[in-house]
């Protein structure tokens, strides 16, 4: 979202209808990759060359990425809003939101959950 006073400028040579489109749909790969890469799971500092074990790892890394992204949609949603800073942008993507609450579940065993975080794993 851009400020007033904020200019975004798109060149596109084949669809210049969609360009917006393009842009938002290329904004949320880069902030998937951001998520597995640094802002989360740290995929960068496995050290593996092992591709079996990579795959497997970037499988289980996919489930828990999707896990985390369901829950900071439904917090929002349900339970409380992502506060939107100065700038006018969000403080936490939907996934950190979900991951930040999925890890204060696991690592904070006082901490009680106001919903059941598993419930989003399942296919039912």
């Amino acid at each position: 979202m851009l400020n007033k006073r904020e200019y975004l400028i798109l060149v596109s040579f084949t669809k210049p209808e969609k360009a917006n489109y393009y842009n938002k749909q290329r904004y949320q790969i880069e902030m998937t990759f951001m998520a597995i890469k640094s802002n989360g799971f740290v995929l960068e500092q496995t050290h593996h060359s092992n591709t079996k074990r990579i795959g497997k790892l970037i499988l289980l890394i996919m489930v828990a990425f999707v896990w985390a992204y369901k829950v900071g949609i439904y917090i929002p949603q349900n339970i409380k809003q992502i506060t939107i800073k100065k700038h006018v942008r969000k403080a936490k993507t939907i996934f950190k939101t979900g991951f930040d609450y999925i890890t204060k579940c696991f690592l904070n065993a006082s901490y009680i959950s106001k919903f059941n975080i598993f419930e989003f794993l399942s296919c039912t």
